[in-house]
């Protein structure tokens, strides 16, 4: 009886093992959040994610509201456009952008626009079907222009830090 306790034992630990193995592989394949600090509009942007897919080499971005009049203006645009009601509105919290890059690299294209709530709630979604996207030249100003080489493999994917034990 105890051999057979010590194999269940011995087998649960094994298959704990591997499953911690591989969550911590797949937590570490996801790339990090790159800050690319505040725009002219004293707004926050972060790289969330980026790499290549099926529409090419892409970037997904989020722009923070910390300028309080520029958030003022996308809830008053989100309300007038979309209609949605000024209470939900008012809880803008960031946008998130998608991009896809062109073959040469020198222009982009939005794929979707998410305005979110603080807790993670999507105020309002636009996305663009590939004969939707407006192709648009870059300049160094620009956020696409700013996360187009880590979606290329130009700038290495930020490694998460270790954990502290």
């Amino acid at each position: 009886m105890k051999k057979q306790s010590r194999l269940v034992t011995l087998f649960v630990l094994a298959l704990l093992a591997l499953v911690l193995s591989i969550s911590a592989a797949f937590a570490s394949a996801a790339p990090q959040p790159v800050n690319f600090g505040q725009d002219a509009n004293k707004m926050q942007w972060y790289l969330v994610n980026y790499g290549k897919n099926d529409d090419g080499h892409f970037a997904c971005t989020r722009k923070y509201y910390t300028n309080p009049e520029e958030k003022k203006k996308t809830i008053d645009l989100i309300v007038e456009k979309f209609a949605i009601d000024q209470e939900t509105a008012s809880g803008l919290y960031f946008t998130e952008y998608g991009y896809v890059y062109s073959a040469d690299g020198k222009d982009f294209a939005v794929t979707y626009v998410n305005h979110y709530d603080m807790v993670g709630n999507v105020i309002k979604s636009t996305e663009y079907d590939a004969a939707g996207r407006e192709f648009i030249k870059m300049s160094k100003e620009m956020i696409p222009f700013k996360a187009h080489p880590y979606a290329t493999g130009k700038l290495p994917a930020k490694k998460p830090a270790p954990k502290k034990k």
